[in-house]
Order: C-alpha cells, then sequence, then structure tokens
C-alpha cells in the first residue's frame, strides 16, 4: 500500500491550516503556493476535505478555506480517510466477499494485526502535535545554519 498524491497533498493542507491561528481562512492559492500542490487538484481535495467535516470552505471575496475542528482533535487516520477512504491494507480486510479464505488463512491474520497498528499510529499523532514538530525541527535547523 502507497499513499496517493492524493492523500499527501491532503496532510500538506492540513498541517497549513492547522499551523494558523483558530478561524483564520486561507486562500487555495497560497496554500498550493506554499506546498507544491496543484492549484486545481487543491480544489478538488478540498472539497472532499470540506465533505468529511474536516474543514469549511468560503466563497467569494475573502473567501477561502479553514479547519472545521481544532487542529488537537484531527489525525493523519482522519484525512486519509477523508480523501482516500478507509484503509486495507488487502482486499480480504474489506469483507468475507472479497476472500473465503479468512477463517483460516494465516497471512489474513498478520493483515490485519497490521492494518490495526497503522491505524493506531495515524490516528494518535494530531496536526497539532506535527506543525508543533514541524516548527521544533525548523528553528533548530535555523539555529545550526
Amino acid at each position: 500500500m502507497q499513499l496517493t498524491m492524493t492523500g499527501e497533498y491532503a496532510i500538506r493542507a492540513m498541517i497549513h491550516l492547522a499551523a494558523l491561528p483558530w478561524g483564520t481562512v486561507a486562500q487555495i492559492a497560497e496554500i498550493s503556493s506554499q506546498w507544491d500542490i496543484p492549484e486545481n487538484f487543491l480544489r478538488k481535495i478540498t472539497a472532499q476535505l470540506s465533505k468529511a467535516g474536516l474543514i469549511r470552505s468560503q466563497r467569494g471575496i475573502g473567501g477561502g478555506v479553514q479547519l472545521a475542528k481544532p487542529a488537537e482533535t484531527l489525525t493523519l487516520l482522519n484525512v486519509i480517510e477523508a480523501v482516500e477512504g478507509k484503509l486495507y491494507l488487502n482486499k480480504c480486510l474489506i469483507g468475507p466477499q472479497f476472500c473465503n479464505r479468512t477463517s483460516w488463512c494465516a497471512v489474513h491474520l498478520v493483515w490485519c494485526e497490521a492494518q490495526q497498528k497503522l491505524k493506531e499510529i495515524l490516528s494518535t499523532h494530531s496536526l497539532a502535535e506535527l506543525v508543533a514538530t514541524n516548527t521544533a525541527r525548523a528553528a533548530q535547523l535555523s539555529l545550526t545554519s
């Protein structure tokens, strides 16, 4: 399994929004430029994030996007599943209609464990935590330069 560019770009955009003061509206063009995301693609991604309830979108003059929930409550798993759909490492994890061996297959048990651990890790890292880490690392780099 590999995260698609949609997922990668969604994470970048959400980290950008999480770094802003609560309630700040950001322009899609600004996010696009700052995070190397094609603007038209970002517009489609923000529509998905808005539909999932992670951001609010405002049209017109002074419009843009902003977080719909505090960054402390949003996780990487929330963002990824909003744009990629539910995470499944293998189709056998979707349901029994995709594989008739799940009741006895040893590999199925490994897939279940791996998926559970992946979701656990992605759901324990909030956007606020990622912003804090980015800020600390950037400050550390500027001190050593």
